[in-house]
């Protein structure tokens, strides 16, 4: 049985839905999936959220409290206001462009007055930052307790670019959702598909996508394979839409003009429930991140389709490198339409190698189904709760407040 424990005020700095972002979606499936597991715990874990908002928003209730992103006033208000309320940790999902200033400098007004102790999430780590960048995160690695990283090849980056010390950098994967929705046949009838080859690629558009080399590789593929369909699902980011409107979108179609391959491509232009994409990536037979950033440390698509058991073809930059590693994938060069043409071949020609592929992301992906994550962070904020009460409290030395075993999933 688990000891009964005090319950721990936990709030989340991030952007958060309705807003169009991942790192929203993300701050948001974790959310659930922590309040799931907490609420058997008397609850272990009190969570909360506050936003960041470059619009205006609607919010559920799980907001407590709003910032204006572009506010520099405000992020030093905010820290008087965590510091008087009874939140004892700070979650920051971190990404230089969600905060406000320079790279995001504004975040350094909140974490340089605030008394309660932070965590940080990082959602990007910087192989050749400026400086700006580096010190902005060299200062937010300073005041956090621990900083989780989703990849564990940034681990020698956070020590060595950025001077993080070791002993608080934790590798903790990017959660992904399980649920089966059938099987891949007829999904494929259910969504319209039936017949098909499916190759897809979701998330939100723009220029750093390399969609049009993957449609190049489409318009080779479709003379041995005629039945071949590249589904493109997902708007536009908000934030090119505002800056370049449609332009990146427009040069997309009419490249598929150009090829003629309009009935070998479509776009699915709109933002997508958590169920369509996961119904998609179960119907697809190939998923492809033709992405331009080598750089790129998180992908959370490219951690739902792992977990979905497909068979991924993506450009090598430093998440896919980690994530299809040991024959879980296949590595392409950037800006190579033919390497793409020729992963996919590759595949469609071999039954067994596919399968085998399938297997491996599959069973790869169950260390990044939500519920083991969520269980990851549980402990992670009660070990940091349990040195700051020590820390600032002696006398509590012999309170009992060990980690409590969270394994309320069976295999």
């Amino acid at each position: 049985m688990l000891q009964k424990f005090e319950t721990i005020n936990v709030s989340f700095l991030s952007s958060y839905p309705p807003r169009a972002c991942g790192i929203a979606t993300f701050t948001e499936d974790l959310v659930k999936e922590i309040d799931k597991i907490a609420s058997l715990y008397n609850p272990l874990v009190n969570t909360s959220v506050i936003a960041i908002s470059d619009d205006l928003y609607i919010y559920d209730n799980k907001v407590i409290k709003e910032i204006d992103q572009f506010d520099k006033g405000s992020y030093k208000k905010l820290a008087k206001y965590l510091n008087d309320s009874d939140i004892e940790l700070l979650i920051i999902q971190h990404e230089y462009g969600i905060f406000g200033g320079e790279s995001g400098e504004f975040l350094l007004d909140l974490i340089y007055n605030l008394e309660i102790p932070v965590i940080s999430v990082l959602h990007t780590v910087l192989i050749n930052p400026n400086e700006k960048q580096r010190y902005i995160l060299k200062e937010l690695g300073r005041y956090s307790a621990r900083v989780v990283t989703m990849a564990k090849n940034t681990i020698e980056l956070l020590k060595n670019i950025y001077g993080i010390d070791e002993r608080k950098i934790v590798h903790i994967p990017h959660g992904v959702p399980y649920t089966n929705y059938g099987d891949r046949e007829t999904l494929k009838k259910e969504l319209g598909l039936e017949g098909k080859i499916v190759v897809s690629t979701f998330g939100l558009i723009g220029p750093g996508k390399g969609l049009e080399y993957g449609i190049e590789a489409i318009a080779k593929l479709k003379t041995e394979f005629p039945n071949i369909l590249y589904l493109i699902l997902g708007r536009t980011h908000p934030g090119i839409i505002k800056n370049e409107g449609e332009s990146y979108r427009e040069k997309l179609l009419s490249l598929v003009e150009e090829l003629k391959v309009k009935n070998n491509v479509v776009f699915v232009n709109r933002y997508l429930t958590q169920e369509e994409i996961l119904k998609y990536l179960q119907a697809s037979d190939i998923y492809l991140t033709p992405y331009l950033n080598r750089e790129q440390a998180v992908s959370g698509t490219l951690s739902y389709a792992l977990s979905c058991g497909r068979v991924i073809v993506s450009t090598a930059y430093r998440y896919a490198e980690e994530l299809l590693a040991d024959g879980r994938g296949i590595l392409i060069d950037f800006k190579d339409a033919n390497g793409i043409y020729e992963g996919i071949r590759e595949i469609l020609k071999n039954e067994s190698k596919k399968r085998e592929i399938e297997r491996k992301a599959f069973e790869y992906g169950k260390n990044m189904w939500w519920n083991v994550v969520a269980e990851k962070y549980i402990k992670l904020f009660i070990e940091v709760i349990k040195e700051t009460r020590v820390a600032h409290y002696r006398g509590w030395e012999e309170w009992n407040f060990s980690t409590p075993e969270l394994s309320i999933y069976s295999d």
